[in-house]
C-alpha cells in the first residue's frame, strides 16, 4: 500500500512514466538485495508490472533533407567524405542497418550483378539491389581505397584502415543531418525508417518493403 501511494505521487507531480518505472527498477533492485543477505523473505515488487510508456513516434527525413546531406559530402573528394557519402547513400537506399553495414566485407559486393550479401539477424542472408547511382559512388570509394592500399576485408573502414564502429555511423549521420534537419532523432536508424515510407509512400508493397 505504502508503495502504491508513492507510485501515485510520482505520477500525481507529473513525473514522466519512464522515470517513475526506472525509479520503481530501483526499489525492486533493493529489495532483492535485501532478500539476498537474508533481512527480508519477500519482495514486495516481485509482480509490479511496469507503468506503459507511449512509444516515440518516428518522424523520418524528407528527401530534400538526404539529398542536401549528399550534396554537401560532395563539397569534398577526400577518403573520409566519399566514404561517408557511401555510407548514408547505402544506409538510405538498401534500408540495411547499422550493424548490418559494418559487417559487410568487399567480397560481399558483386559490382557485376549490382548487389550486396547482407547477413542479417539470426545469421539470415540476404541480397541487396544497389541502384545505379549508389553504384557509381562505390566505384568512386573502390578506387580511393585502393589508391591508400588498405588492407582489411571490409568494405567501410576508417581513414587508419580500420573497421568502421557503431559510435563512428552515429556521428556521420548526426553531424550531416544536423546540418539540414531540425528534427530530434538524427541517426542511422531514421535513414532506415525514411527508406521504408518514402517506398511506401511511392506505392510500394508493404510485405515487399517488409
Amino acid at each position: 500500500a505504502q508503495i502504491r501511494s508513492w507510485v501515485v505521487c510520482l505520477v500525481d507531480a507529473d513525473i514522466s512514466n519512464n522515470t517513475v518505472n526506472r525509479k520503481i527498477s530501483s526499489l525492486k533492485s533493493f529489495y532483492k538485495f535485501l532478500q539476498k543477505t537474508g533481512q527480508r523473505e519477500t519482495n514486495p515488487l516481485s509482480k509490479h508490472k511496469a507503468l506503459k510508456v507511449p512509444k516515440k513516434v518516428q518522424v523520418p527525413f524528407t528527401r530534400k533533407e538526404i539529398n542536401q546531406v549528399l550534396l554537401n559530402i560532395n563539397q569534398n573528394k577526400d577518403f573520409d567524405a566519399i566514404r561517408d557519402k557511401l555510407l548514408v547513400a547505402l544506409l538510405y537506399s538498401t534500408g540495411m542497418r547499422r550493424a548490418e553495414l559494418i559487417e559487410i566485407k568487399e567480397s560481399d559486393v558483386d559490382l557485376e550483378n549490382g548487389t550486396i550479401k547482407v547477413l542479417g539477424k539470426r545469421n539470415k542472408e540476404r541480397f541487396v539491389p544497389i541502384l545505379t547511382s549508389v553504384l557509381e559512388t562505390l566505384h568512386e570509394y573502390l578506387a580511393i581505397r585502393d589508391k591508400s592500399q588498405f588492407n582489411s576485408e571490409f568494405l567501410l573502414i576508417t581513414s587508419k584502415g580500420n573497421k568502421i564502429y557503431e559510435t563512428l555511423v552515429y556521428r556521420i549521420i548526426n553531424s550531416y543531418f544536423s546540418k539540414v534537419s531540425s528534427k530530434v532523432k538524427k541517426s542511422p536508424h531514421i535513414l532506415r525508417h525514411s527508406f521504408a515510407t518514402h517506398l511506401l509512400n511511392e506505392g510500394a508493397d508493404l510485405n515487399s518493403v517488409k
